[in-house]
């Protein structure tokens, strides 16, 4: 039976104490991403709290997972969208608690054809536009499929292991992109909205990476969507496919 979790986890989760500690390890498998590596990485934060990632595409919008800021009904179908004044972005920073910019959300845009797993994707508009540098920076979306057996890499603040901590660091870790077949062989799952990045047991992405980027070439080819057996299992992960939604996108975001 195929069990699929998503990346996200709800704000109820976030952390309580006054003074967040300071958590020493690494996002399944990954190392400390170094500043000015990612520089469009941001943390998605509902009511102050992480919830998910999301990648700079613009000055004014931040593109993010379907799932990330919204509530499903049973069948899969949107039942309702997250407020924007409950929305906000950190950018520029590898410390999920501090420093970059903390910017609030103005508008919230889910594909109108987003259901569980398909189409996740969202396009966030920006109360204020970013001020860019070496550390806060956009990313093309992707012009082209990614190949099979390509390095991808993937980063974010999700959590260590399934249920285990939540790191204050940005991490990062590499992946391989695999061929539709290999993919619907391994998860049972397959759409061409997907994106399947494999990789050895203990590695990969989890809770609180969702919406976050994934690259290859120095583009924007997915989004963090879902996990399959639990984090860092021997199962490939799922991501929403940038080439795939790249129309809509720009649509969406104006670019």
């Amino acid at each position: 039976m195929l069990r699929a979790v998503i990346f996200v986890f709800c704000a109820c989760l976030a952390f309580a104490s006054a003074a967040p500690p300071v958590i020493e390890g690494r996002v399944v498998g990954g190392v400390d991403a170094t500043i000015g590596q990612f520089p469009h990485q941001v943390s998605l934060r509902q009511s102050g709290s992480h919830i998910c990632g999301g990648s700079i595409i613009s000055r004014d919008y931040i593109l993010t997972a379907g799932h990330c800021v919204s509530s499903q009904f049973d069948n899969g179908t949107v039942s309702s969208i997250t407020p924007a004044s409950l929305l906000s972005i950190r950018a520029g920073t590898l410390d999920r608690f501090s420093g970059g910019m903390l910017i609030n959300v103005e508008e919230v845009h889910v594909h109108d054809q987003y259901n569980s797993f398909w189409f996740d994707v969202a396009v966030l508009k920006l109360a204020q536009p970013l001020i860019f540098s070496s550390q806060l920076a956009p990313i093309p979306l992707a012009t082209e499929d990614t190949p099979a057996n390509s390095d991808v890499i993937i980063s974010g603040w999700g959590r260590l292991t399934t249920g285990g901590d939540i790191p204050r660091t940005m991490q990062w870790n590499t992946l391989s992109a695999i061929s539709k077949l290999s993919c619907a062989l391994s998860i049972a799952v397959y759409r061409d909205d997907m994106l399947c990045l494999a990789h050895t047991s203990g590695n990969g992405a989890c809770n609180g990476d969702s919406g976050g980027p994934a690259i290859f070439n120095g583009e924007l080819v997915g989004i963090a969507g879902f996990v399959v057996g639990g984090c860092g299992s021997s199962s490939p992960d799922g991501y929403a496919k940038v080439f795939y939604h790249r129309d809509w996108i720009i649509q969406h975001a104006n670019l």
